[in-house]
């Protein structure tokens, strides 16, 4: 039987660095964390080959003391943390005193520094974890740390790192953590001689623009929730800027990028309503809770937390973040021309706005406005084509004011004359463009809205909150609706009669392969009653009753809604697409459709003014 040995220091060291560092960002997280807990508001990063040659990180924090610099290159040994109670209550990013001298296990460091209590800078250098005596040296204030040819001692390890490209691309993304983390600090990046980043000190919006890009900075909705001791503030983006991979997502814990699955699944339940399937939402996010309620102690890497009361805290990241994404058409901001990808019209590509979500005051409806039920109830048709007329009338005289004001010399066409009825945010439709969108008139502009898109989240939200009020009336078809049926569906009808009729639907067999539909609910009356059927019979064998009616409940309304909204080509009276219009305006999230697309875009009538060069 093997016996017990006591490690030798080396090997201690090597395991330790085994946990890490795992490659050169892991370096570079390090070292950035330790300028950050010096309070530096400037640091510079340098890479030699993708951090493989050379990282070099200089910043101008508090520095360090010529009898202090051997120690920083020793294991457990930390300026962060002095006592038990003061591991309970980290606040600082680093404190465990395992990095610097696990680098220095497996690479070559150099430490110049100087703080403001000595003349001049000191430095030490170590390779193999064996640090030479301090020596002085030049230096402002300040730290730079320089670490060279990394695993030069253990080249097994070096061999699984990957291609230089790939390695300054994780670094890269480390260094955009921490500049999300603090906007107020700048960093810059050079690699291998040439600068490649530059983030200057600004403002949250202004960093996250210049760190992620000004399409998500302009697409996301700012939040603010919670007070001293439990607080979610940040920018949660636009379902349509959705990906396939969870790249775009970042959240931080007292400042401390984390992945955290209980915040992860918090975020993803406030997206829910708005992105379903395997798409992945991008946020920026920051949850700052009393350091004594969450544990940072979990992991060497730092990127995993534990809190106290880990469904309070789900629960309040739900609630916030439902709550900033809620909203009607009327709340909700207009996505601009150009959303996601650059609109071209013409010889005037790259005029269109970037994404506006600023705030829009609901009005209320025009006077005749009364939706009702019938032919046409799911739209909420106004009674009184009369009260539209008289709209359109009075947008008619302020088109020939704005025309007259233009003659005169004004040509900026902001803003409408006072009207003695407020325009609604979604203001008055003027047409259909192929059968597809709806064109309306707002006191900013031009509204293009996908009429499928938009009644497929009406459609969903009235059923979804029909079905939670068990209030979900069905309607009995005059002549049932018959189709042929394979022997699975037959069998599921038969089967899940009872959580079908929950549904609105009664779906009966009246023959081996075939398959009749006496009612469904209401509200999607208007739809392909057999498509609507089929996929419903589809997804309650999939998934099964019990699912069904819970957690995949919301994918299947979605389903049933898209199936039930308007179809394209369909040809819309005035009347009806404005009762679209003020149906948007009251509907939660009528922002996007059930596929996280948006439903609706706004083009600023400065902006067409600049299509047609107008005021030149």
């Amino acid at each position: 039987m093997p016996t017990i040995r006591v490690l030798p220091d080396t090997l201690i060291s090597q395991i330790a660095a085994g946990e890490v560092v795992e490659r050169p960002a892991s370096v570079l997280k390090e070292l950035l964390e330790n300028s950050l807990d010096a309070g530096a508001q400037d640091i510079q990063v340098t890479l030699n080959e993708g951090g493989v040659k050379t990282i070099r990180v200089s910043d101008d924090g508090g520095g360090i003391d010529e009898g202090q610099l051997p120690l920083a290159l020793a294991r457990h040994a930390t300026s962060k943390i002095q006592s038990l109670d003061d591991l309970e209550s980290v606040r600082s990013l680093g404190f465990r005193g395992e990095a610097l001298a696990s680098i220095a296990s497996v690479a070559r460091v150099a430490i110049i520094s100087r703080s403001d209590a000595t003349r001049h800078a000191w430095s030490v250098r170590c390779e193999g974890g064996q640090a030479l005596p301090v020596e002085p040296a030049a230096h402002a204030r300040g730290t730079t740390v320089e670490v060279s040819d990394l695993y030069f001692n253990t080249p097994a390890r070096r061999k699984f790192l990957k291609t230089e490209g790939t390695e300054y691309a994780h670094c890269d993304d480390v260094l955009a953590r921490s500049a999300l983390a603090r906007p107020d600090v700048g960093f810059s990046l050079r690699h291998n001689t040439r600068v490649t980043r530059h983030y200057s000190p600004a403002e949250l919006p202004r960093r996250v623009a210049a760190v992620l890009g000004e399409a998500f900075s302009a697409g996301a909705r700012a939040l603010d929730e919670g007070g001293p001791l439990l607080r979610l503030h940040g920018l949660a983006g636009s379902p349509a800027l959705s990906k396939s991979g969870r790249d775009g997502q970042f959240f931080f814990v007292n400042g401390r990028f984390v992945r955290d699955k209980l915040l992860s699944h918090a975020v993803r339940e406030g997206y829910r309503d708005l992105m379903h399937g395997d798409r992945q939402p991008c946020y920026v996010l920051y949850l700052e809770i009393d350091p004594r309620a969450v544990d940072v102690n979990v992991h060497p890497a730092k990127t995993e937390v534990r809190f106290r009361d880990s469904r309070a805290v789900h629960q309040f990241v739900y609630h916030a973040l439902n709550k900033a994404l809620s909203g009607s058409a009327a709340q909700t901001p207009a996505p601009q021309a150009g959303f996601g990808s650059q609109a071209v019209i013409g010889p005037t590509a790259g005029l269109s706005p970037s994404l506006s979500w600023g705030a829009t005051t609901a009005a209320t409806p025009p006077a005749g406005y009364a939706p009702t039920a019938g032919i046409q109830g799911q739209l909420g048709i106004a009674q009184s084509p009369a009260a539209y007329q008289a709209l359109f009338a009075a947008a008619s005289d302020a088109r020939s004011a704005n025309l007259t004001q233009a003659q005169q010399g004004r040509t900026d066409g902001i803003n409408l004359p006072p009207q003695t009825t407020p325009a609604p945010p979604l203001g008055y439709a003027l047409g259909q463009l192929h059968g597809i969108y709806i064109l309306a008139q707002n006191a900013q502009g031009l509204v293009l809205v996908d009429m499928h898109a938009a009644h497929e989240r009406i459609l969903y939200e009235k059923i979804k909150c029909a079905l939670d009020s068990r209030d979900l009336s069905a309607q009995k078809l005059l002549i049932p609706v018959t189709f042929n049926a394979d022997a699975l569906d037959v069998a599921t009808a038969e089967e899940h009669a009872s959580t079908l009729l929950s549904l609105g639907f009664d779906i009966t067999p009246v023959s081996p392969t075939a398959l009749a539909v006496r009612s469904l609910p209401a509200l999607l009356s208007a739809g392909d009653v057999q498509e609507l059927a089929r996929g419903l019979l589809r997804d309650v064998r999939e998934f099964g009753a019990s699912r069904i009616l819970t957690e995949r409940q919301n994918e299947l309304l979605s389903t049933l809604a898209c199936h039930g909204a308007v179809r394209a080509n369909r040809a819309l009276t005035l009347t009806e697409m404005n009762a679209l219009l003020r149906e948007m305006e009251v509907t939660e999230r009528a922002g996007q459709c059930n596929h996280g697309r948006p439903t609706w875009y706004q083009m600023a009538l400065a902006e067409i003014d600049r299509l047609f060069l107008r005021g030149r």
